[in-house]
């Protein structure tokens, strides 16, 4: 072999180096993926989906999705999971609708206090439930989720409760330097649940917790609390995805919230969480988001049938879970 040849081996298995440590960073490849997706909507919408205006369109409808998502990354860390957030998004905006439409009367301030606070106190009675009484998360929150659904139809009457002051619009449709509001909320929730997550005791007992409770707990961590807490935070970010929809379209209808527990769990997994608990990252978990927000938006730009879209959705969640399976064994 020739020194020539030599050296174009040693240049083409360096390249094969690289790529493959690329795919061995899994928020490098999710990032590949995303810029992919988007680039394949670019070419089938002619354009129009990778448009400056369609991309900041993108981040404002992804930012319900990544507030819900980050609450729910806390909760499968620690190897549970929140169908509830759905149907608490849905009960704080028709509460919050009422509250200000109705004999109350309440301005923007003291409505969002009581939507946050009644997320959190919702997401403590979970918790409670989980963490004390030891019942099973998926159970619990599916019925939790029916419960929330039920008081939003009795609050509301199954009335559509519209025009909304336009006093609370300034959440979901103010700016600030020609940036969305709501994506400010979006990004301000990720950068907290990263410092939170990656830069303190408590999110390393989050990542115990989910990789093994006995081992947490023998390691002095208070596992019952943690599980709590995450609830809460769960249900925070359901209540705060709530007023964002809300304040948004300024009306509230049983038909305001549509799959938002299942985009966030999705959102999370394809993201890279285990669905075993204790492995992710919260950057993977926003690639998620952004990649659920460009498959939505690309459909719908290049106009498929909704019933195609759900399919869609499904198949992209089913894959991303047998792919944790499989990185799992």
């Amino acid at each position: 072999m020739t020194e020539d040849e030599i050296r174009e081996k040693q240049k083409a298995s360096s390249a094969r180096e690289i790529v493959r440590g690329v795919f061995r960073h899994e928020n490098a490849a999710l990032g590949i993926i995303l810029a992919g997706v988007l680039g394949v909507f670019g070419v089938l919408s002619k354009g129009h989906a990778v448009t400056p205006t369609n991309i900041m369109n993108i981040l404002l409808t992804s930012s319900t999705r990544g507030v819900a998502a980050m609450g729910q990354s806390f909760v499968i860390l620690t190897a549970g999971i929140d169908l509830s957030v759905g149907g608490m998004a849905l009960f704080a905006l028709c509460l919050g609708a009422v509250l200000m439409t109705g004999r109350a009367g309440l301005t923007a301030g003291p409505t969002i206090a009581i939507m946050l606070i009644g997320g959190m106190a919702i997401g403590a009675s979970t918790g409670s439930l989980v963490s004390r009484v030891k019942l099973p998360p998926l159970i619990i929150t599916l019925a939790v989720w029916g419960i929330l659904r039920g008081a939003a139809y009795q609050v509301s009457e199954g009335k559509v409760i519209s025009p909304l002051p336009i006093s609370i619009a300034f959440v979901g449709q103010g700016y600030v330097a020609g940036v969305p509001i709501a994506v400010i909320i979006f990004v301000v929730a990720c950068v907290v649940t990263y410092f939170v997550i990656n830069h303190t005791s408590f999110g390393r007992s989050v990542y115990a917790v989910g990789g093994n409770p006995v081992a947490a707990w023998l390691s002095g961590i208070n596992v019952k609390n943690i599980l709590f807490s995450v609830y809460v935070i769960s249900g925070l970010s359901g209540a705060l995805a709530g007023l964002i929809i809300m304040s948004r379209t300024l009306v509230a209808s049983m038909q305001s919230v549509y799959w938002l527990e299942l985009d966030s769990i999705a959102s999370v997994v394809i993201g890279g969480v285990s669905l075993a608990g204790g492995r992710g990252s919260i950057i993977g978990v926003i690639i998620g988001v952004l990649i659920i927000g460009v498959v939505n938006n690309g459909m719908a730009v290049i106009a498929v049938d909704p019933a195609f879209q759900a399919m869609i959705k499904g198949a992209i969640i089913y894959i991303a879970v047998a792919i944790d399976y499989i990185r799992k064994r």
